[in-house]
């Protein structure tokens, strides 16, 4: 992602519906994961999750490519280190938790990421993943954000199996809203990434909050969550 983009982001995702119900998601699975432990926090741009880690308990490292990236996720006061996600300067075995959201689809080696991701962790170790998913979704504004592609639950599953991971779970995110998007991403011309009305936000807002509640999950929608783990 570029430089004016991860700005952009950062200005953004503390109001942003898109990136507060993200985080909410985070921190549910977060509960069911139990005990604390170390946690890596890939591809974290202005550390915005991390955040949501280390409010939870865990001790908790943000990583990017982009200095950019570190120096305000530093500047937020989140522990954070210039790194590839293809190269990630931890010790094997060493975490308890690995998140990605929205990094696999950046990179063209995605295996490497997930071989990455199943190095670092602990016997038992779990990673969440996020990705952009349905190639059919493809607008300008992947193009704008750098996406390499957008996955389909088998493609991202096999990436991660393959790279030793035991795959848990697999659902659909912003189900309800993929008819907006569909919509809007055929009028696109670049990132979507912008300040939105504050009345237009609130309804989004209650829309994908709904989701919470509705069986839903297997539909198809704009983002897939995956958790996994390391061993049986």
């Amino acid at each position: 992602m570029e430089t004016t983009e991860i700005r952009r982001l950062v200005t953004l995702e503390d109001t942003h519906w898109w990136y507060r119900e993200r985080r909410a998601i985070l921190r549910r699975e977060l509960r069911a994961l139990g005990r604390p432990g170390r946690a890596l926090d890939i591809g974290a741009a202005g550390g915005g999750n991390t955040r949501v880690l280390t409010e939870a308990g865990w001790d908790a490292t943000a990583t990017d490519t982009s200095e950019t990236a570190v120096e305000l996720a530093r500047q937020r006061g989140v522990n954070a280190v210039q790194a590839d996600a293809r190269a990630l300067p931890f010790e094997s075995g060493s975490v308890d938790l690995v998140t990605a959201f929205d990094v696999l689809e950046h990179i063209r080696e995605d295996y490497l990421v997930a071989e990455e991701i199943a190095r670092v962790l602990a016997p038992g170790g779990h990673t969440l993943i996020a990705v952009p998913c349905d190639m059919s979704l493809w607008s300008p504004h992947d193009d704008a954000v750098g996406h390499v592609r957008r996955y389909y639950r088998d493609s991202l599953t096999e990436v991660v199996e393959k790279a030793g991971l035991r795959v848990d779970r697999i659902w659909s995110w912003n189900v309800l809203l993929r008819p907006l998007v569909v919509w809007h991403r055929r009028r696109s011309k670049g990132s979507d990434l912008r300040k939105l009305p504050a009345l237009i936000n609130v309804g989004l807002s209650a829309v994908v909050l709904a989701e919470r509640y509705l069986p839903v999950t297997s539909l198809k929608g704009v983002t897939l969550f995956l958790h996994a783990r390391l061993g049986k």
